[in-house]
């Protein structure tokens, strides 16, 4: 018995492959729009359509109407053959032709002595001339050929006979049924007509979904707009309708919380405020035992200032920035006025370059000072020297914030940017957090990389 090896599969795709292969094959071919794929959807199945009945009509339809006249037009001649066999004499032969000639449309001539010097066609049209030459074939005994290469649209049948060529003159109309052409550019006609006004509609229909996904996008930025008007389909119309509805509900949701936020801000810092007025107003002169609480009256104060602090930066980090209106920003500026409120509190910060000088992005100024502040502020605690720049993207705008100091762990790197992860050496921890929040709703991305200086690159991405 010999021994059976497996099959190699060592060049064979695994079925997982070839399904990738294939998907990437058809997002390759298919356009990617949605009017793309549904006037794709709609032009294929009208292209078949006129496909199938072109054929159904040209290849049954005429090949039967085509079969036919070729069958009469064979019988005539095969007819009169026998007639000219039947009746010999000279002017029995013309009256035949004549008379034949007469009644079936054709030029009929008897050309003796001569022969044929070739058979069977000299212009293949399609199913009409193999009709025709298959027909003469098998009702005429004797050798014929068929010329098409003749003026004014007519042919000319010439048949052997024993005493000469018996010559047909026929017009093409006979077996003609109708011009290809004619069909097939009303086919493609009427089918690029019923496409282009396809077109019209689906566009329609595509507008609304477009402007719905505008719409949805800018709300997502922040850039928030009038609502959407409902149009097109009611499915789509549907669909303008509950984002206006979900648009509203999250409009009012922000309004109320800022509302309530804002009663918990006053409510916490009167009783602060009360307390710090009373140290304020501590004896500190007098008596002994006053002089002694001195340094814990400070200190109580020191705690009452952080706890104020505190609260700020957490009712901030919980209200956001959502009342803002967008605006249209200069880069270089706000760089500037960052520079020179952060040179005031001791930090050494300079900008390193713009590229281009008047480059411009779209989004809420003091948001976005506030998240530069507290990166700045955050890489003062850890470096010595800051630099800013910023650099055009692909439609995004990116700004770098590079500090000499010792850098963050790549494992750090995300966890930094959770509230309360950043306050071990001062702060409240929610700096960056706050940061984030606001890139984010943006639109945008906040991340941590290896600097140019040594130390960390807070890299901000904004859409332009």
């Amino acid at each position: 018995m010999g021994m059976e090896f497996p099959h190699s599969t060592e060049n064979t795709p695994p079925p997982g492959r070839w399904r990738r292969l294939h998907e990437r094959l058809v997002r390759r071919i298919l356009p990617r729009s949605l009017l793309g794929r549904m006037l794709l959807i709609g032009f294929i199945p009208l292209l078949v359509t006129q496909g199938i009945s072109l054929e159904l009509f040209y290849g049954n339809y005429l090949q039967i109407v085509s079969r036919r006249l070729s069958g009469d037009m064979a019988t005539t001649i095969s007819l009169t053959l026998d007639m000219l066999e039947r009746y010999p004499s000279p002017a029995d032969r013309r009256w035949i032709l004549d008379d034949v000639g007469r009644r079936a449309g054709l030029i009929m001539t008897l050309r003796e002595g001569e022969s044929l010097q070739r058979s069977g066609t000299n212009h293949v049209l399609g199913p009409i001339d193999d009709d025709l030459v298959r027909d003469l074939r098998g009702t005429v005994r004797w050798p014929t050929f068929v010329d098409w290469k003749q003026p004014h649209r007519r042919l000319v049948i010439l048949v052997q006979l024993p005493e000469g060529v018996l010559q047909v003159v026929a017009p093409r109309k006979r077996l003609d049924v109708a011009p290809v052409w004619l069909f097939v550019a009303w086919a493609s006609g009427s089918a690029l007509l019923l496409f282009l006004i396809a077109a019209v509609f689906m566009r329609n229909q595509v507008r609304a979904i477009r402007r719905l996904a505008r719409a949805a996008e800018l709300f997502g930025l922040g850039r928030d707009t009038v609502p959407i008007v409902p149009d097109g389909a009611q499915e789509i119309r549907k669909a303008a309708i509950s984002f206006n509805r979900m648009r509203d509900r999250i409009n009012r949701f922000v309004e109320q919380r800022t509302t309530v936020l804002a009663g918990v801000s006053h409510d916490l810092r009167t009783p602060l405020t009360r307390l710090r007025l009373s140290l304020a107003m501590f004896p500190r002169t007098g008596m002994v035992r006053a002089e002694s609480l001195q340094p814990d009256i400070a200190d109580m104060i020191g705690d009452i200032v952080e706890m104020e602090h505190m609260i700020e930066g957490y009712l901030s980090f919980a209200r956001g920035e959502g009342a803002e209106i967008p605006t249209v920003i200069r880069v270089e500026d706000m760089f500037e006025e960052i520079v020179t409120a952060m040179r005031r509190v001791g930090a050494h910060v300079a900008i390193r370059a713009v590229r281009p000088s008047e480059l411009t992005i779209t989004g809420r100024s003091n948001a976005l000072r506030r998240v530069l502040s507290n990166v700045i502020e955050n890489a003062r605690r850890h470096a010595d020297r800051i630099e800013l720049s910023a650099e055009r993207g692909r439609r995004q705008v990116i700004l770098y914030v590079d500090d000499d100091g010792c850098g963050v762990e790549e494992s750090r790197r995300e966890s930094v940017f959770r509230p309360f992860e950043s306050g071990e050496e001062g702060g409240t921890g929610l700096g960056l957090a706050i940061a984030r929040d606001i890139i984010h709703a943006h639109g945008g991305h906040i991340g941590l990389e290896t600097g140019p200086l040594g130390g960390a690159r807070v890299r901000i991405v904004l859409p332009e």
